[in-house]
Formats: C-alpha cells, sequence, structure tokens
C-alpha cells in the first residue's frame, strides 16, 4: 500500500543486533516487535486503534459498494467517467479487505499470524491497490482534460475504457511486484524471554537498505509525485477553459454540470493526496534512518497510517454531497424504494418505458446529466 515496513523505536530494550532499517512500500507494520516501553500494548490504545480500523473497514465496504451497485443498476450511470469511478471503489473494497484487517491484527500482536503465502501476496495486494488508485484517478484528470481542453465530442466508448482499466492493473501489478519477490517469513528467537515468533519482512538481494529506498524513492515518485504533478495540471487547464468558457444559452446547463463534476473529481484527487502525504513524508524519513529511534514511532506510524487509509471511505461522501445523480441514488436505496430504471439529477426518476424518449440522441445511450 506504498508504506514501509514497520520497526519499532524500542526495540533495542530487546535485542542486541543492528536495527533492521525500514525497508519497503507496504502497510505490513513489518518490524521487529519490542515488548518495553510500547504504547500500543496499553488497552486503552488498543481499544482505539481497533475501533479506527473498523470504523474505516465498515465505512469503505459500505460506501464503495453502494458506489459500484449504483452504476451496474442504474443505466443512465454507466458513463466512461463513472466506469473510472467503480474501478477507483473497487481498489479501496480492496484496501479495506486486504490491507486494513491484517495491518491491525499485525500491528496489536507483533507476530505475524497468517503464514509465508500471505507473507508474500498481502504486500502485493496492499500496493497494488494504492498503484491502480492513483492511475485511475489520473487516468479520470486526462480524459475530461482531453475532452474539455480540446473540445472533443467524442468521448471514449464503453470497450476502451474497460481496456484502460485492464492497462492500469496491469501496470500496477508490475509495480508492486517487488513487494512479493523479495519478501521473507521467517522466526525470530527472542532469548531474553525465551519466545519465537513468525515475522513478515522484506529481503532485499543485496541484504543491505539500499536497494530499500531505491524503491521506496521510486515509488514514491510514481505513486505520488508525479501523478499528482500530472493530475493538477489537467485539472488547472480544465479550470480555466471552463471559467472563461462562453456558450449559448441553451449549452450553459452542460457547461454548469462539468464544473461541478470537475470539481467534485478535483476534490477526490485533493483529499487523496491530503490523506497520503504525511505517511510518505514519514516513510522516507524512515528509509532514510532518521527517525526510528523515536520511542513512539510505531504508534506515529499507525496513526498516519490510518489518515492514509481515510481515503479509501471518504470518496462515495464525496459522490453523494457534490453530485445529484448519486445523492439521489443513495437516498432511494436506504429508503428501500423501487428501483426505477434510470436517476436523474432534478431529483426525478424515469421508467423503463420512457427511455427511449429519454435517451434519445444522446451518445451511447447515456444522458448527459450522468456523471
Amino acid at each position: 500500500m506504498g508504506q514501509s515496513d514497520l520497526d519499532n523505536g524500542t526495540e533495542d530494550t530487546v535485542y542486541d543486533g543492528s536495527q533492521e532499517t525500514s525497508l519497503g512500500n507496504d502497510s505490513m507494520n513489518t518490524y521487529k516487535p519490542a515488548f518495553v516501553e510500547d504504547i500500543t500494548k496499553h488497552l486503552s490504545v488498543q481499544i482505539s486503534l481497533i475501533l479506527a480500523y473498523s470504523l474505516i473497514i465498515l465505512l469503505g465496504l459500505a460506501g464503495n459498494t453502494l458506489v459500484i451497485y449504483m452504476i451496474i443498476l442504474y443505466r443512465n450511470m454507466r458513463t466512461v467517467t463513472n466506469y473510472f469511478i467503480a474501478n477507483l471503489a473497487l481498489a479501496d473494497l480492496m484496501v479495506d479487505t486486504v490491507c486494513l484487517p491484517f495491518t491491525l491484527v499485525y500491528t496489536l500482536l507483533d507476530e505475524w499470524k497468517f503464514g509465508a503465502v500471505m507473507c508474500h501476496m498481502v504486500p502485493y495486494g496492499q500496493a497494488l491497490s494504492v498503484h491502480v488508485s492513483i492511475l485511475t484517478l489520473t487516468v479520470i484528470a486526462l480524459e475530461r482534460y482531453r475532452c474539455i481542453v480540446f473540445h472533443l465530442g467524442q468521448r471514449l466508448n464503453r470497450c476502451t475504457s474497460f481496456i484502460i482499466i485492464g492497462l492500469t492493473w496491469a501496470l500496477a501489478a508490475i509495480l508492486a511486484g517487488p513487494l512479493a519477490i523479495f519478501r521473507e517469513y521467517r522466526h525470530e528467537e527472542i532469548p531474553y524471554i525465551d519466545l519465537r515468533i513468525a515475522v513478515c519482512s522484506e529481503k532485499w538481494p543485496n541484504g543491505t537498505n539500499r536497494d530499500a529506498i531505491i524503491y521506496s524513492l521510486s515509488v514514491l515518485l510514481l505513486q505520488y509525485v508525479v501523478p499528482l504533478a500530472i493530475i493538477s495540471y489537467a485539472y488547472v487547464c480544465i479550470w480555466i477553459k471552463l471559467k472563461n468558457h462562453v456558450s449559448p444559452s441553451n449549452r450553459s446547463d452542460g457547461i454548469g454540470r462539468r464544473k461541478k463534476t470537475t470539481k467534485m473529481l478535483a476534490l477526490v484527487v485533493v483529499v487523496f493526496a491530503v490523506c497520503w502525504l504525511p505517511f510518505h513524508v514519514f516513510q522516507l524519513a524512515s528509509d532514510l534512518d532518521l527517525i526510528l529511534k523515536f520511542k513512539e514511532y510505531k504508534l506515529i506510524y499507525t496513526l498516519f497510517h490510518i489518515v492514509a487509509m481515510c481515503s479509501t471511505f471518504v470518496n462515495p461522501l464525496l459522490y453523494g454531497w457534490m453530485n445529484q445523480n448519486y445523492r439521489n441514488g443513495f437516498l432511494m436505496f436506504f429508503r428501500c424504494e423501487h428501483k426505477p430504471d434510470s436517476i436523474y439529477p432534478d431529483g426525478s426518476f424515469r421508467t423503463r418505458s420512457l427511455r427511449g424518449m429519454i435517451v434519445n440522441g444522446h451518445n451511447d445511450g447515456q444522458p448527459a446529466t450522468a456523471v
């Protein structure tokens, strides 16, 4: 998940060897366990962590599942942008199911309880989901840039959008590959208390921290800096174009919808950037061995990880707050109302018998009112 292995800042109270440095780019909390002065062992802290992670998991599962459900359920929600939003929701669901439960258990128990196979697969799945998220956000920004800035009325068709989604997963799988390959599941002996525990950690070819730092810096650039620079440039150009655009009165509604949708999508990117910035800065400092001796290292790491994971459930809240289509669909779902065939921004619902008149003349059977 774009996170490093977690070393406990108090481990020198238990181990007499050299400190195992922060090695990677996953949220496994992979570290040598410590049993002295570890604030995360306090009952009140553990209860708080359980509640925080549980709330994020529940909100993420509910919100992102509902987003995907709506796009499948309502025909006029099946637009190219919404397909990409569904892909983003799928990546967030992967975080909630593959990342957070394992991270919480490992943080609380200081031992890897899930075996050798999961030691390789879990960090890989974590990194994969974050790469998919940022690549999808980049694709959305570039697609809107192509259509709005260059006045290209012909949007991507459904087949092309699915091909692009497949390519984002393929590229993300390649970028996350090292976290599955350079991994080690082993048992650690703790002679002072006669304890033998299972540990899941990264193991790079040269056995030094150099490869880990190179990989972490590369991922920081590819997963955060470069994509956000591209996205920022695209949305700035889009905003300038829409702000200066003068259109006939019969097109003013369409321009207004584009502005609202662009504002919503840009805010999604801002939330992603803000949530992940503290963690990326902390990880880089860890890789450079600048903060590993802090007594509260493990707790600070966990708190920054929680902030980063908040991005997995915020998106559905933004959709419901800023987009009338999603808001209407959410309200219908929670009211358990009979599903119509389509939902529309004015709050009305169309039945199947009227669809032919409503969508007639719109590209690919998709009303212009959809996101």
